[in-house]
């Protein structure tokens, strides 16, 4: 023992056995137990004094670090008990000015001293001091070892208080190459914030945390990352909010101003490292940064940082699917689904299918009706697996469904338009045998059904998508105002707006307020209509000046909202003959976006009415070159045609064919086709085309339900 205790670098694996330790006897003072191999025995404060003085005697030992050995061995042996008691008879608190000293004194001047110089027979060694240092940490683990965790946290502070206030600016170097104080003061700086986490004192654990690294205290690499990601970590988990301290906010208006902020800091200093092969490569700490990333709404950063893995981190694959994650969260679908073409090439027909890939790629071509074929092939994929679970084949087919519905809109000839028609409404039927309980899928069935005009269908699915999601959903109000508005019930789909009102979110209150304007004029209320129109006005005005910081999608949702706000007013205006604030209406909604289709469409026809039927025509014309297949502008050149007589007949037959090729439920492209068809001369076929648009007019929504 004697021999183990005078070691300076003691190794805990390697403790002696011994029959019997000399601190763990007959304790029937305290009634406290220890437990040494198969038996047990009590301690006596006596035998305790009795080993003290052996070792003092035999080490020339003082009487706190003789406490510190013994309490060693019993922290050693498990005698977290013993040990504690050991521990608690040195005064750790007279002792701690002596400490600094010998720490203060140490960093001094280390040259060798004079023949001049006194040395004070009173201070206290390097070797004692971190012998002392020892002691104050092993306690602390000894106390949270028997729960007492909050004192822990208390006794390890001691250790980190006295070297702080030893060396005030860190570190130096050197000073852990003959003693064991760096040693100590690193495992101090680690244990510290764990401890306080146990003991759910959070915004100590953060500040234990910031004290590891506001300084250089020689951490080497691995800890240092270590200590940065569990800040990170507690930060973004920890549900506490804790400004930096003044002292700290030494960036000016850089500093990080909350938890995430902060945290995100410190995972890019963290990537950096893993970058320049300072430390290895940690999936904790991307999983961190794109959790903090992502509820930031940051994910072009986290993009960019899935790029800089170095090769190997992920496979190709994977790390395509996960950039096309990150773009598509940020808008920019096309560019995901560049990438997820990329998991379906010929580079990767050898490996594994990634149907996490192909089953994205469905998600994001079902959004875009221009990608509905490349959306089918993505879904055929999957299905075609055999690897698939019985979720991903629900998944699959809803987006097949919403992928043939989008591709039959956009098809040219009828027979196939009916065969995708018939093949969206099979594959969503059939996903929703497999999932019936996903209210996406019945919101899919009931759009789906309601472009197919099969309203009694359409009404029940969004009846039931309003019941599936508790009401909590705008678009699903609205789509069933929609339903009850095609079915000419304008008063029954305003109510319903009313009720979605005072459950819809932010932007979804929005579209709601327009849509109950549209509404009114359908109601023949124009003044009524304007009022709704001024509050939404007043509304989107209100919100942009409160809320500054808002995800790209929102702010462009509410551009799209106003610049169709001013239109539809502009569109009043037209139809009550006041020229000046159409006009006036018009030119707001071109300084929000100027090309826009529908801002010049309504140009033209506001031209129109004033019988300025040359200038409607270069009015439509910019509108179609803005979108050569935007339909109201198609027809109405048609109408603006005709009224030039029979020579230009044939060329407004031309415009609404391809408008019915585009829609083939526009009402009034057949209607204007049978004007044509009755100025040509052909009665029977006007009054087939008269007939078709009648029946389309009683089952129009009131706008479109895509």
């Amino acid at each position: 023992m004697l021999c183990a205790c005078s070691g300076e670098q003691f190794k805990f694996e390697d403790a002696p056995r011994s029959p019997e330790s000399l601190a763990t006897r007959d304790f029937s003072a305290s009634g406290l137990s220890s437990r040494t191999g198969d038996w047990e025995s009590k301690f006596e404060d006596t035998q305790v004094d009795e080993a003290e003085s052996t070792l003092r005697d035999a080490l020339s030992l003082n009487y706190e670090e003789a406490r510190a050995l013994l309490g060693r061995l019993e922290y050693q042996r498990g005698n977290f008990d013993a040990a504690f008691q050991v521990f608690h008879g040195i005064d750790i608190r007279g002792l701690t000015p002596r400490m600094t000293r010998a720490i203060v004194e140490r960093t001094w001047q280390r040259k060798p001293r004079t023949k001049g110089d006194i040395v004070s027979t009173q201070e206290m060694s390097m070797h004692s001091v971190s012998l002392l240092l020892e002691a104050i940490l092993l306690k602390a683990k000894s106390l949270d070892e028997l729960g007492r965790t909050g004192e822990a946290a208390k006794e390890c502070k001691i250790i980190l208080d006295t070297v702080e206030s030893a060396l005030p600016n860190g570190m130096p170097e050197g000073i852990g190459e003959d003693c064991k104080l760096q040693e100590m003061f690193h495992k101090a700086l680690e244990l510290l914030p764990k401890l306080w986490t146990k003991a759910g004192c959070l915004d100590e654990s953060i500040a234990a945390y910031r004290q590891a690294l506001v300084r250089p205290w020689n951490l080497d690499p691995r800890r240092l990352a270590s200590v940065q990601k569990d800040l990170a970590a507690i930060l973004l988990y920890g549900g506490v909010e804790t400004s930096l301290p003044p002292q700290l906010q030494v960036w000016g208006a850089t500093t990080p101003k909350n938890n995430i902020e902060e945290a995100i800091l410190l995972l890019f200093i963290l990537m950096r490292k893993v970058a320049s092969r300072e430390i290895d490569w940690d999936p904790e700490i991307m999983d961190h940064l794109a959790y903090a990333l992502t509820i930031s709404g940051r994910f072009e950063f986290l993009a960019e940082y899935v790029e800089q893995a170095l090769p190997g981190v992920y496979n190709r694959a994977e790390r395509w699917y996960f950039l096309a994650l990150c773009y598509s969260a940020a808008g920019q679908n096309e560019a995901a689904l560049n990438l997820l073409k990329k998991v379906s090439g010929c580079s990767e027909a050898k490996h594994k299918p990634h149907l996490p890939s192909f089953l994205l790629g469905a998600k994001l071509c079902s959004q875009d009706p221009k990608h509905a074929h490349e959306g089918i092939n993505f879904a055929r994929k999957v299905i075609s697996s055999h690897d698939q679970t019985k979720h991903f084949m629900g998944e699959t087919h809803k987006f097949l469904g919403i992928c043939y519905g989008n591709a039959a809109r956009a098809c040219v000839l009828d027979s196939e338009r009916v065969a995708l028609q018939t093949d969206s409404l099979n594959s969503l039927n059939q996903a929703s045998l497999i999932g019936h309980k996903d209210p996406e899928l019945i919101f899919s069935l009931a759009l789906e059904n309601a472009v197919q005009r099969n309203l009694d269908a359409a009404f029940s699915n969004a009846i039931m998508y309003s019941d599936m999601v508790a009401g909590s959903s705008g678009r699903g109000w609205k789509l069933l105002a929609l339903v009850v508005s095609a079915e000419q019930r304008f008063k029954d789909a305003e109510t319903i707006v009313d009720l979605a009102l005072d459950e819809a979110g932010r932007i979804d209150q929005l579209e709601l307020l327009r849509l109950k304007a549209v509404l009114q004029i359908a109601q023949e209320q124009p003044k009524q209509a304007i009022e709704t129109y001024r509050i939404l006005l007043a509304l989107i005005q209100a919100q942009r000046e409160v809320q500054a910081n808002k995800f790209h999608s929102e702010v462009s949702a509410e551009r799209n909202l106003e610049t169709q706000t001013w239109q539809d007013l502009a569109n009043i205006y037209t139809k009550l003959g006041l020229w000046s604030d159409a006009e006036i209406c018009l030119d707001k909604a071109k300084s929000i976006e100027f090309y826009s289709s529908r801002s010049w469409h309504k140009t033209g026809i506001s031209l129109e009415a004033q019988s300025l039927y040359k200038e409607a025509l270069v009015s439509f014309s910019v509108s179609l070159s803005i979108e050569p297949d935007y339909v109201p502008s198609i027809v109405s050149t048609a109408e603006v045609l005709m009224k030039f007589g029979k020579p230009s007949l044939p060329i407004a037959r031309s415009f609404l064919m391809n408008a019915l090729r585009l829609e083939p439920t526009n009402h009034e492209a057949w209607l204007n086709l049978g004007l044509v068809s009755k100025m040509e001369g052909s009665l029977q076929q006007a009054a087939d085309y008269f007939q078709a648009a009648y029946e389309l007019k009683l089952s129009a929504p009131i706008q479109s339900f895509v």
